[in-house]
């Protein structure tokens, strides 16, 4: 290397001087710096519970089934069977009970009481008792039964339409259809066979005031009921007649008092019923109520309940066939009748009832109890006349 070489001149810098500022021309606005934007990192989400997964749900083992054996049954009345169709060998005798018990309630067997208590009446002026007396009695209650049955069957028959607008005796066998008017004409026929061997079998001529009073039925079905006052008197002549016919058996004599006494009662009672059937159905269902009124029914039964007792108290004073002692028994009876009267036309005028006089007789307590009392002195009376 030739170290002799010269060297190169070193290089001048030479530094120019700084242009002056042209200070008319004026800078660009500089916009001066705002607030600082805060710039917000970006929300990092927060760590939430680590979600949790359930594993597939394992069902449940169910408790296992116990068959229990099949219950004994108990020993009880047994199950009703479901209703079905009924054959006809079953049906017929239950058709058959019916059609029986709608032919007995059509003799109206609870009316049946009216016979014993008046026929046997007949025995008060029988001296001595005996046991002849009981049984000629009894055939003229069977008698008067099977009479007072044959003609409760025409009325109703004939009375058929008519009771079908009573709002009591629309039930009667016939008026609701129960009993058809073949076979209650059927049943007619054998009660008035057997009450004609009743009469052949009987005494001669002894069963003429049954003939009549049947005679005086057929005439009070026919028309006679229609008749105001009319129609109420032949059914306590009726009556009449049932203690005539007691009397010509037993042989008794017939005490004018009495007869006037069982009359007058039973006049009192029929009229009392017609009165109640115009408080109850009007009088369009009887057209002999068109004859009355509620006044002038209440006063005949007034007038009457008065004829029963003036007789009664003369029957105990002239005719009754009892001892001194008996007398003074027998006239402590009297209140009892008064007594019960008084009832009667308290249940009649007050409380409206009084339209069946046997239900009055067995229904009412106070009329039981009056009653009771009322056969106790007149069964003393007739012991003491009669030892």
């Amino acid at each position: 290397m030739d170290i002799t070489r010269s060297s190169p001149a070193p290089m001048r810098v030479v530094t120019a001087p700084p242009e002056a500022p042209d200070l008319t021309v004026l800078p660009a606005a500089v916009p001066l710096p705002g607030p600082l934007e805060a710039v917000l990192p970006t929300a990092v989400p927060l760590p939430g519970p680590p979600e949790v997964v359930l594993p597939a749900a394992v069902p449940l083992l169910e408790p296992p089934e116990i068959v229990l054996p099949a219950a004994a049954p108990l020993p009880g009345p047994p199950e009703a069977a479901a209703p079905g169709p009924v054959p006809p060998t079953a049906a017929r005798p239950a058709a058959v009970r019916g059609l029986l018990r709608d032919l007995l309630a059509l003799v109206r067997p609870g009316q049946w009481v009216k016979n014993l208590a008046v026929v046997p009446l007949a025995l008060l002026d029988v001296r001595p008792w005996h046991p002849g007396a009981f049984g000629q009695i009894g055939w003229a209650v069977l008698g008067f039964t099977l009479a007072s049955a044959l003609v409760y069957v025409v009325n109703d028959l004939a009375d058929r339409e008519r009771d079908r607008l009573h709002p009591v005796k629309r039930n009667r066998p016939i008026a609701s259809g129960r009993v058809s008017t073949t076979a209650a004409t059927v049943l007619a026929g054998l009660i008035a066979a057997s009450l004609t061997c009743w009469a052949v079998a009987g005494p001669a001529w002894h069963w003429w005031p049954t003939a009549l009073y049947l005679a005086l039925s057929v005439a009070y079905s026919q028309g006679l009921k229609h008749v105001p006052l009319v129609d109420a008197f032949i059914v306590a002549s009726g009556f009449v007649l049932r203690l005539v016919q007691g009397a010509l058996l037993v042989g008794g004599r017939i005490s004018e008092w009495l007869a006037l006494c069982v009359f007058a009662l039973c006049l009192m009672l029929a009229l009392g019923k017609r009165r109640h059937e115009m408080t109850a159905a009007g009088r369009a269902h009887r057209p002999a109520l068109r004859g009355y009124t509620l006044a002038f029914l209440d006063h005949l039964v007034v007038l009457v309940a008065a004829l029963t007792a003036v007789s009664y108290v003369l029957y105990l004073r002239d005719d009754a066939a009892l001892a001194a002692g008996a007398s003074f028994v027998t006239l402590l009876s009297a209140p009892c009748a008064v007594f019960g009267l008084a009832r009667y036309l308290q249940l009649l005028l007050v409380e409206e009832g009084g339209a069946n006089p046997v239900h009055v007789l067995f229904r009412d307590r106070a009329t039981l109890v009056n009653a009771t009392l009322w056969a106790v002195l007149v069964s003393v009376a007739l012991l003491l006349s009669r030892l």
